[in-house]
């Protein structure tokens, strides 16, 4: 006996993420130093972890405020980015973790 249930359509699964910025080549070039880019010369460290990168900072005034700016520029341009930023007690370490999906971390290794 056949099934009379009305065949439904499979959703193919979905495609990797494609890394697509908003910004221009010419404009990326422009902002190079306020975005992602700038923060690999400017942090006392720089780890890889699963999907991404880990900036580390040293505590200075404004720092914090500045990283924010920089995360909600990037999560115009970038949508596809995930930002942590943390902050250790007593003025310690500002931390910025940058993820993403399956090859962020290559492609931000790339800027």
């Amino acid at each position: 006996m056949t099934s009379s249930l009305p065949s439904q359509e499979k959703t193919p699964p979905m495609a990797q993420s494609e890394f697509s910025c908003s910004l221009s080549p010419d404009e990326l070039q422009a902002r190079r130093a306020e975005l992602i880019p700038g923060l690999f010369n400017r942090a006392e460290r720089v780890d890889d972890i699963t999907n991404g990168v880990q900036f580390q900072f040293a505590h200075q005034a404004g720092l914090i405020r500045e990283l924010a700016e920089i995360i909600e520029q990037e999560q115009d341009c970038c949508s596809f980015l995930r930002f942590e930023l943390s902050a250790e007690a007593q003025s310690g370490a500002v931390v910025l973790k940058v993820t993403g999906p399956e090859g962020t971390l290559k492609m931000l290794r790339s800027l």
